[in-house]
């Protein structure tokens, strides 16, 4: 049976300065008004931890920043 670890890592709204995420009434969403920098800024985020062995599960999205939901596999679980 596989077993996996899980990480919860949190990214200040500090590091994302005009981060825009909406969901309209229909549950469409998208991010809206990010500078290039800030897209740039995400995508390091997420391939650091992927060169590290880590699945994004999840992003949450919040006014204080960035929560995002990591797992991979693990022997030592």
């Amino acid at each position: 049976m596989k077993k996996y670890e899980y990480e919860i890592t949190e990214h200040p709204a500090g590091e994302f300065q005009q981060l825009a995420y909406f969901c309209s009434a229909e549950g469409e969403c998208a991010m809206e008004q990010i500078p290039e920098g800030q897209i740039k800024k995400l995508k390091d985020i997420l391939n650091d931890k992927g060169l590290q062995g880590w699945e994004l599960i999840q992003l949450s999205f919040g006014s204080g920043g960035i929560i995002a939901f990591w797992k991979r596999a693990s022997d030592n679980v």
